[in-house]
């Protein structure tokens, strides 16, 4: 393994990484010394993403990212026949995706990815799970630069979208933004009913939404990362809700003990208080003080 960019992949793949010879016949889960001979291979480990995947279907792929305007690629895979490739970009910081990452770095590469898509011409539908294997012998394999970006670096190229499309939401990095957003909005209502359970019985009410929206995507995240997700929301909403609650039963202690004290002054013989006027008069005690006020008593 002589080349710094294959020899740089190898070491970044999951230890057992999905692969197939074959997409029509499905995925295998193969160690990754196994991996490497098959044709396509999950280039990113399930929770860390180290690179950029782009699926261009065109005879002249291999160079859409010049033909954009684009910084080299770390390595293009190029189908020999129709001439249709896979181009990778590495990162220079590694993207946590589990639920010790950042959401807000999520979001803002996944606003990345979706713009070096548009850019490039790349297939929408691709769900950047499985690429092309830079190892196998049936790819034109071509390696460009051994520079990896910062996600800056490679926006200050493309035209970030404020929004991702309902497409992008389902696929890439869009759909670690959508389970979070569409969950933790779930989550912050629902965690009222279950102030009185354990943590672990949440967690796992929590974990059973995450997999009815993971269900929903064209191509559902791995269960490491919906597992991840789902610990993030739980964990949050429960210490969150638990200390907002805590704080507002504070309050209303707080309110009744102040209401419920009595006055610790002794009464004055003399005062309006304690002779009470109003009732001699015959009239109310609001009557009395505002006849008082005008001059009236």
């Amino acid at each position: 393994m002589n080349n710094a960019q294959l020899s740089d992949f190898f070491e970044n793949l999951a230890h057992k990484p999905y692969c197939a010879d074959e997409l029509l016949y499905g995925l295998q889960i193969r160690p990754k010394k196994t991996a490497i001979n098959m044709q396509y291979i999950q280039g990113n480990q399930p929770c860390m993403l180290h690179y950029f995947f782009f699926d261009i279907d065109r005879s002249d792929a291999v160079m859409a990212w010049h033909d954009a305007n684009l910084p080299m690629p770390y390595w293009t895979a190029q189908t020999q026949k129709n001439g249709h490739a896979h181009i990778c970009y590495k990162l220079e910081i590694p993207l946590c995706t589990s639920e010790l990452g950042s959401q807000k770095a999520i979001a803002y590469a996944s606003k990345v990815q979706a713009g070096l898509a548009t850019k490039l011409g790349a297939d929408v539908g691709y769900s950047h799970l499985i690429t092309k294997n830079p190892f196998h012998k049936d790819w034109r394999v071509e390696f460009w630069t051994d520079r990896a970006y910062t996600l800056d670096y490679l926006a200050d190229f493309v035209e970030l979208p404020k929004k991702l499309s309902k497409r992008q939401e389902n696929l890439g990095l869009g759909r670690n933004c959508t389970l979070f957003d569409t969950v933790r909005k779930w989550a912050y209502e629902a965690i009222r009913g279950h102030r009185s359970s354990a943590y672990d019985i949440w967690l796992g009410k929590v974990l059973d939404h995450c997999y009815s929206v993971n269900n929903a995507f064209l191509e559902p995240l791995p269960y490491s990362e919906v597992k991840a997700t789902a610990k993030s929301i739980a964990t949050y909403c429960w210490k969150k809700d638990a200390y907002c609650y805590q704080e507002f039963i504070d309050r209303q202690s707080r309110k009744g003990a102040l209401g419920g004290k009595k006055s610790k002054r002794k009464p004055i013989a003399s005062s309006e208080a304690t002779l009470q006027p109003w009732k001699s008069l015959g009239i109310s005690q609001s009557t009395y003080y505002r006849r008082k006020k005008v001059g009236l008593i």
